[in-house]
């Protein structure tokens, strides 16, 4: 679990799966990627939104849009200005869980982001300038085991998301789990019964 329970500060499920095509497309924009992430801290108004992303109002008002009939938004709190209703937008989860969803063909790319391949992309020039801190590693183990170990991965990025915010830059954080091809050893009994 969290260890600062207080961000965001609006109530939120952990995880939803993905699964509509309106959610899908919601979800391929990288406004609409940045606007999600920013909601992880805390609600914001649209007003609030447009002026952390340096975009009209107008813009991200459409794009909140598209999120909130996606149903990844939602409107958490109200607080009246002036006669006006002013809304605090939410997120409706923590993960929005999606798989490579793609035409059937298996030729086409998928229509969602590949987050690893966003990541590199983002880190490029904290590469360039020998600040990037990054691992890989590869393991034979059942694909349950993977499961498990991705469920603490995923508890390890909602503790991250809710770190308690200062300093001057934002770090991201990536993590990805897939099978390769990668080489391995053979078990061990399997090497000694060779030698024989």
């Amino acid at each position: 679990m969290s260890n600062n329970p207080r961000l965001p500060d609006y109530d939120l499920a952990d995880v939803t799966d993905v699964t509509a095509p309106a959610q899908l497309r919601a979800l391929a924009g990288p406004l609409r990627d940045a606007i999600l992430e920013l909601l992880l801290e805390r609600a914001a108004t649209v007003s609030e939104l447009a002026a952390a992303l340096g975009r009209p109002k107008s813009t991200v008002a459409h794009h909140v849009s598209v999120l909130v009939d996606a149903q990844l938004l939602k409107v958490v709190r109200t607080r009246r200005v002036r006669a006006i209703d002013e809304r605090y937008y939410g997120r409706t989860a923590r993960i929005f869980r999606v798989g490579a969803v793609g035409p059937t063909d298996g030729d086409a790319a998928p229509y969602c982001n590949n987050d690893l391949a966003t990541a590199a992309s983002e880190s490029a020039p904290a590469h360039r300038a020998d600040q990037l801190s990054s691992i890989v590693r590869h393991v034979r183990i059942p694909r349950e085991r993977a499961l498990e170990f991705w469920a603490r991965v995923l508890e390890l990025a909602n503790d991250y998301a809710q770190l308690p915010r200062g300093g001057d830059v934002v770090y991201g954080f990536a993590a990805g789990l897939y099978p390769t091809d990668y080489p391995a050893l053979p078990e061990a009994e399997s090497a000694a019964k060779g030698t024989d």
